[in-house]
């Protein structure tokens, strides 16, 4: 049994939101190859508590609260001429358990989550596996808010995506593996820089099919009347608060226009102000943070995914379908899952097909029933964990671990 080192730029616990997850279930894998030895950031005190859960998991636990604010980031940033996005994460006790943790214990690899981590590995003896699961090309992201972005913000967003493209093309320099979550974003990624398919892989999320199961044990969630069309994710995250935004304002008035009881309900956490004024419209529910997410996806009779932009795998797509709920995506939700559209779920291109989507499928409860019910069977059958994750003891060098995978990391 050998020692990893693991380091999250959040920690991995509890698994209720998309980088949780994923990171959750790597490092439940991570702890059955050896001793795990994490360093972790947490947003707030609750997450700070969260510590002491996973603790029993793990040969050593550093964590640390995150308190620099984004505008001193992006500050110090500028007079540092580094990344924001590294910024904010920086910490010398970090640093220095990584050195510490090197030089005490028996590290065989190393596992990185979230770029910005890689930050913390320094120069490595060829005897230790080095791994950054990157999720999505974070530069592209930044890129693409510079885009939709116009005065200082707009240069500020170019500036990050340049110089993190920099620096992410560094790490995978170094790194014996790159991890991206769809084949879309490693495409992208090895374009870019010029690399191959034998150190950039796609290695996928999967979804706890026990837990989102329709006939699973969760309290009813009490709606109002009407036929409801729900969205879910973090409501505090651009991406996110840009499809709600929207869906209201783009698609929500033509389906009204058709069903006036057609009630949207944005699910999700810390919702913005932009977000909570929203419930001040006719016909849209903001809920915030709700105790069982499956309660509002059962009580669907359509679940949305309105990404205007989007990067990756979207698992509040994958989690509505393992709840057998109809799914309509946008082009951009629906890039990277491996599902037939018109048989698993269904894809809108613009709001105006949305809208149409949405209100045909109301009127066909047959057609909603029967995509929902073949969106749990592909769920099921293509996304989980145990598979997903297949190629990480092979990929950390620790070959017992290996089976075969779906996707680009199976055949590395």
């Amino acid at each position: 049994m050998g020692e990893i080192l693991f380091l999250a730029h959040r920690i991995p616990y509890p698994p209720d939101r998309g980088d949780k997850i994923r990171s959750y279930n790597i490092l439940k894998r991570l702890c059955a190859l050896g001793t795990v030895h994490v360093a972790t950031f947490a947003d707030n005190d609750a997450d700070m508590a969260h510590g002491e859960t996973i603790r029993a998991m793990l040969g050593s636990l550093h964590i640390e609260k995150r308190t620099i604010s984004t505008v001193h980031a992006a500050a110090k940033a500028l007079l540092t001429g580094k990344p924001v996005s590294l910024t904010a994460f920086g910490s010398r006790t970090v640093r220095n358990y990584v050195r510490d943790t090197l030089a005490e214990r028996d590290i065989q690899a190393i596992f990185v989550f979230s770029g910005q981590m890689a930050q913390f590995v320094p120069e490595l003896p060829p005897d230790i596996r080095f791994v950054t699961d990157f999720c999505d090309v974070d530069s592209a992201k930044f890129a693409a808010y510079a885009m939709q972005s116009r005065g200082p913000m707009r240069a500020m967003h170019r500036r990050e995506a340049r110089m993190l493209s920099a620096f992410e093309r560094r790490i995978a320099q170094r790194a014996d593996y790159s991890l991206f979550v769809s084949e879309a974003e490693a495409d992208l990624f090895r374009t870019a820089n010029a690399l191959d398919r034998d150190t950039v892989l796609t290695m996928e999320n999967g979804i706890d099919c026990a837990f989102f199961d329709p006939d699973a044990n969760f309290d009813p969630v009490a709606r109002p009347p009407g036929k409801h069309i729900v969205f879910t994710g973090q409501m505090d995250y651009r991406p996110n608060v840009e499809a709600a935004m929207s869906f209201v304002r783009d698609t929500l008035p033509t389906i009204r226009a058709a069903c006036p009881d057609a009630q949207f309900a944005i699910v999700g956490r810390n919702p913005v102000g932009d977000i909570r004024r929203l419930a001040q419209q006719e016909g849209v529910i903001v809920t915030g943070g709700v105790p069982d997410i499956r309660s509002w996806l059962a009580a669907a009779h359509i679940v949305v995914a309105p990404l205007r932009m989007a990067r990756g795998i979207q698992n509040k797509v994958l989690e509505a379908m393992a709840m057998a709920r109809p799914v309509i995506a946008s082009t951009a939700a629906f890039e990277g899952i491996d599902a037939r559209p018109g048989e698993h779920l269904l894809v809108a291109e613009t709001p105006q097909a949305e809208a149409q989507t949405v209100i045909d499928l109301l009127a066909d409860r047959d057609r909603a029933e029967e995509i929902g019910i073949a969106a749990r069977k592909h769920v099921v059958n293509r996304y989980v964990w145990d598979e997903t994750l297949a190629p990480v003891g092979r990929l950390l060098g620790f070959a017992h671990d290996d089976r075969p995978a779906h996707a680009s990391a199976g055949a590395a």
